[in-house]
């Protein structure tokens, strides 16, 4: 399979798995939100943590094949997270308590930033070195 064939199907996986994690997200921050009358910000807090944790789990083994060091790359996705959790849930407060922008707005536009920047760090950063290196493939 040539190269250009090969990213876009990992392209095309990530799409894949990243609208199901988005749909993971949507429920639980609706859940939260309408459920449990949480505010904004921890119910979106509450809904990125299970929706990384399924793209995670399904992009390492089906999309990026990579037979890394699982803790380690947790670790480099945590990092990311660091940095993106607070700022995206600091615009969310920002947005939507004080501005009064409606949460499931900011939501999709949070969710379409995260995408692009989760893809582009999880393809060369996290698995970069370790791209198709799982036998089972």
């Amino acid at each position: 399979m040539s190269e250009k064939r090969k990213e876009l199907l990992r392209t095309l996986k990530f799409v894949a798995f990243s609208i199901s994690a988005g749909v993971i997200q949507i429920g639980a921050d609706v859940l939260c939100n309408e459920g449990f009358g949480l505010r904004p910000s921890v119910s979106y807090i509450i809904s990125l943590v299970l929706s990384v944790l399924w793209n995670f789990t399904l992009n390492r083994k089906f999309t990026f094949h990579s037979a890394g060091n699982v803790p380690v790359a947790m670790i480099k996705v945590a990092c990311f997270y660091l940095v993106f959790a607070p700022l995206s849930t600091w615009w969310t407060e920002v947005l939507t308590m004080d501005h009064g922008w409606n949460t499931y707005v900011v939501q999709g536009g949070t969710m379409l930033i995260n995408f692009v920047t989760e893809y582009l760090f999880q393809r060369f950063v996290v698995f970069g070195k370790t791209l198709d290196t799982d036998a089972k493939q």
